[in-house]
């Protein structure tokens, strides 16, 4: 597995997977605006020349906030997530941040799992969150 910055070529695989990942996927569009921001830190994870997983931070001066992180199923539980998170995290350091912020559903087991593994705690909840209603626990880092 190669860990890269994306390119705007990557974008279009970039949208299939977060379809194929989320109930409210990012739009393509969503996405390109997301490649032009200069405050923007994001890596592809490839294999074989396909996009397998991606993963996108904004930096804003001492914190940084996980967009987010999304892996192909085919290539979850092999440590995918955790290099891009791992990856992130060391952008946002270089771009002087000292946090890193995210939401995670409170449903998403897995994903919580890899983020305390990674040295995140839970500081509060956002209730009604997401658009259909489900609560996001709010987990920082120092960095």
């Amino acid at each position: 597995m190669i860990l890269r910055k994306w390119t705007y070529e990557d974008i279009l695989a970039i949208a299939a997977l977060e379809k194929e990942c989320f109930s409210d996927p990012w739009t393509y569009e969503m996405l390109a605006d997301s490649f032009f921001n200069e405050n923007v830190r994001a890596l592809a994870a490839e294999e074989g020349g396909k996009v397998i997983g991606y993963g996108f931070a904004v930096c804003a001066g001492e914190d940084a906030d996980l967009a987010n992180i999304a892996v192909a199923a085919a290539y979850r539980r092999r440590g995918v997530a955790g290099q891009i998170l791992r990856g992130l995290e060391n952008e946002a350091a270089q771009q002087g941040a000292k946090r890193m912020f995210l939401e995670v559903r409170v449903s998403n087991a897995p994903a919580m799992r890899l983020y305390l593994k990674e040295g995140y705690v839970g500081r509060y909840a956002r209730p009604r969150y997401y658009a259909d209603g489900e609560d996001a626990l709010v987990m920082e880092k120092e960095l």
